[in-house]
């Protein structure tokens, strides 16, 4: 006689990447059932023992759950989702369950650019507290991993993307900054109101004492206003004529601007020419995180000492070297024109290595910084059309490379006598796995300038 059917667990996982994995490893731990929805996964890891289902998603088969925690990578309006809402059932992400579980003092960045740059720097310069802090989120560590360390530090700092925010029904950072929104990941979103929406939930159980980070144009003014009606500290960053205008950024004249924050009603900075990374976006980036670190009780020395040793993350306008008499950097996570335009607008002039996957994302909003700064334009990727015709009407002398190392190997032969950019605004997955691999591919590539006679 057959036994009895095992009754359907009230969780299901949809998306079973990094994340996915992280929230199954979650649930065992605490022994909650589970069974795991991906559209390509073959069988789950070693280490999990939930029920897999592979194919495409259905609402039918959805509608069976209470709980649906959803990856990041899974389309938040997926109409197997959309009818799984319409069912009553409730769709979350792991970010509630770490809202739930964690009870330390959490600081949380979001924005479309320089979030993994503040978060990685914050997180180094607040290890000098007692019980250090843990790094994680959208990058490194995924959240829920950290709560599986028995001895897990009384702080966090987490990277949250606009997918992890608009499918959390909570969270309440103590300290939370919003660096920037860009048209870069609105293609996964209604449109970029929605987007928008979705970076600001950072904020929405903020209350007195939490401290809000906005950007200092008029843009944010409103939301500033609320969240000061609701008793948070709202500081402002930006580039500023001097550091009575914002809390945190860049002050004085170009060439000779400097980076301040504000600590006990002090204003504190350091000469832009003195940090290792260049470029005037990055130099906000550290700006915040010097606030962020001031905010949280560390001395002015340290955090000083932290900016200047500070040499960047890889791929965000790092200094590769001096190869074939050029100067080399790479910027392949520019996945978008306001990305590549931050970091051209770092230089004079160059040799501009850019395409690549453009995501409907027109470049044509860079023709006049590429007027200014571009001498020689290298188009790689499969997607050139919308760079050549932007380069046309540039009048910018330009070629198109079928791959880096073409792109990499032009530029060392070029005369010109510039820095070379990578600097893509466009995605990588045309030809490459992630915007890292592509940087790894021009770092290897430069690096094999140096053996050819």
């Amino acid at each position: 006689m057959n036994g009895a059917a095992k009754p359907t667990p009230d969780v299901a996982i949809i998306g079973m990447g990094r994340t996915g994995c992280s929230v199954a490893r979650f649930l065992q731990v605490r022994h909650i059932p589970y069974i795991a929805f991906d559209e390509k996964m073959k069988e789950l890891p070693d280490d999990l023992t939930g029920e897999l289902h592979r194919g495409m998603l259905s609402g039918d088969k959805l509608k069976a759950f209470k709980r649906l925690v959803v990856s990041p990578g899974i389309p938040w309006h997926h109409p197997a989702l959309e009818a799984a809402r319409v069912a009553g059932v409730e769709l979350i992400g792991d970010l509630d369950f770490f809202h739930e579980y964690y009870h330390g003092e959490l600081f949380a960045v979001t924005g479309t650019n320089g979030k993994s740059t503040v978060v990685h720097l914050l997180g180094q310069i607040l290890e000098v507290l007692a019980g250090g802090v843990e790094i994680g989120g959208n990058i490194g560590t995924p959240m829920l991993d950290m709560l599986a360390r028995p001895d897990h530090s009384p702080r966090a700092v987490l990277e949250l993307s606009s997918f992890q925010l608009e499918r959390c029904q909570g969270i309440h950072p103590r300290w939370a900054a919003l660096l920037n929104i860009q048209p870069d990941h609105a293609d996964m979103h209604v449109d970029m109101a929605e987007y928008e929406a979705a970076k600001l939930r950072l904020f929405g159980k903020q209350g007195y004492g939490d401290i809000a980070v906005l950007p200092a144009d008029e843009h944010w003014n409103d939301a500033a206003w609320n969240l000061g009606e609701r008793g948070v500290h709202v500081r402002r960053f930006g580039t500023v004529a001097h550091s009575g205008e914002a809390d945190a950024g860049l002050m004085g004249e170009p060439g000779a601007r400097r980076i301040f924050w504000h600590a006990a009603d002090k204003v504190h900075e350091i000469p832009s020419d003195q940090v290792r990374v260049r470029g005037e976006h990055q130099h906000i980036n550290l700006a915040i995180v010097a606030q962020g670190a001031a905010d949280a009780g560390v001395s002015p020395t340290v955090i000083v000492e932290a900016l200047s040793a500070f040499p960047g993350l890889d791929h965000r306008l790092f200094y590769v070297g001096q190869v074939a008499g050029k100067a080399w950097y790479d910027d392949s996570k520019a996945t978008n024109p306001d990305a590549a335009l931050a970091a051209m607008n770092s230089f004079d002039k160059v040799i501009w290595v850019c395409g690549g996957l453009t995501k409907g994302l027109s470049p044509m909003s860079m023709l006049p910084a590429v007027q200014q700064h571009v001498q020689l334009a290298l188009v790689i990727g499969v997607d050139a059309k919308p760079f050549v015709a932007m380069l046309e009407e540039s009048g910018v002398n330009y070629r198109v490379a079928t791959h880096l190392e073409e792109a990499v190997m032009q530029a060392a032969h070029s005369s010109l006598d510039l820095p070379v950019l990578l600097s893509p605004a466009a995605a990588s997955q045309d030809q490459f796995r992630d915007y890292a691999e592509r940087g790894r591919h021009f770092c290897t590539a430069v690096a094999a300038l140096e053996k050819k006679p």
